[in-house]
């Protein structure tokens, strides 16, 4: 099982929104975070066949995904940021009614169906209308839906987008039972989304893969260090200026700080153990008055 990416590009006529990838995944939950315009949804659009390359390749066990045309998505689950639906149709009835279009016979859509609705806790409200949903329940019936044909890839864009979370601890773990001898490409910028669920995390910023591996490989290659500082109140806009600042504690004589920074901030200030969020920040935060130039 591989999904191959070679020197994979898309333009849109002056914007390079997905610059010379190149990367292979197998089974396994692969987390891919970035902020917003990072170019992710663009990259998982390609992988799903909805975007054709300006230039490089993609290939599934050395065949090429859009030469395997209906093959390909056979084996692929796709839930986008936003899914279309009948607002009037029933969770079942829309689940059924996509079956149809992946082409699943009527026998066993009903038998998958009943499993999935199991497997993401919405048996109990099958027969209620898609428009009388929460957002966590819609996204749960999207995953059912991406689920459908028992795909092995399945891509998830931004699936917590939205959600509270204890939603989104619900998704966490059910991502993790789907992952099962499949290959799972969560998209987002919610690191918690991923920090416990994915054995591999590729950090994209500005349509480029920066940096890839394990959430322990990536921190201890972190090349700033965090400190925890203690400021007075006079002080807390200067750092927020100077350094960048995963967090701030108010307390009574002011603030504690998160500061990330190569150099010591403060002769006060204490080394810490550097975080997922701290290397989140460190590859796509800025300080306070700095301009984002993402894509």
């Amino acid at each position: 099982m591989e999904l191959k990416l070679t020197n994979l590009t898309k333009e849109f006529k002056d914007i390079t929104a997905v610059r010379n990838i190149s990367y292979t995944m197998s089974t396994g939950v692969y987390g891919l975070l970035g902020v917003n315009g990072a170019g992710k949804t663009t990259l998982m659009r390609m992988l799903c066949t909805l975007l054709k390359p300006s230039g490089g390749s993609i290939t599934w066990n050395g065949a090429d995904i859009f030469e395997m045309d209906g093959e390909y998505r056979k084996i692929l689950g796709y839930l986008p940021q936003d899914f279309g639906f009948y607002p009037d149709f029933t969770v079942y009835d829309y689940l059924m009614y996509t079956a149809s279009i992946k082409g699943l016979r009527p026998v066993t859509a009903k038998q998958r169906i009943k499993i999935l609705l199991r497997q993401v806790g919405m048996e109990k409200t099958a027969h209620k209308k898609m428009k009388k949903l929460s957002g966590g329940m819609k996204r749960r019936v999207g995953i059912a839906q991406a689920m459908l044909g028992n795909p092995q890839i399945l891509i998830l864009d931004e699936p917590t987008a939205g959600l509270d979370p204890s939603e989104r601890v619900r998704f966490r773990n059910l991502i993790s039972e789907l992952a099962d001898e499949r290959l799972v490409l969560l998209s987002t910028h919610i690191v918690s989304d991923i920090e416990y669920i994915a054995g591999e995390i590729l950090l994209m910023k500005a349509g480029e893969i920066r940096a890839a591996g394990t959430s322990r490989e990536l921190i201890a290659e972190m090349p700033e260090q965090v400190w925890s500082v203690a400021a007075a109140k006079e002080e807390i806009d200067f750092y927020m200026q100077a350094y960048k600042v995963s967090n701030i504690k108010t307390t009574r004589q002011g603030a504690e700080l998160r500061i990330i920074s190569s150099d010591k901030p403060a002769e006060c200030a204490v080394l810490e153990e550097a975080t997922l969020e701290d290397l989140f920040l460190d590859y796509f935060g800025e300080r306070t008055g700095e301009q984002n130039d993402e894509i």
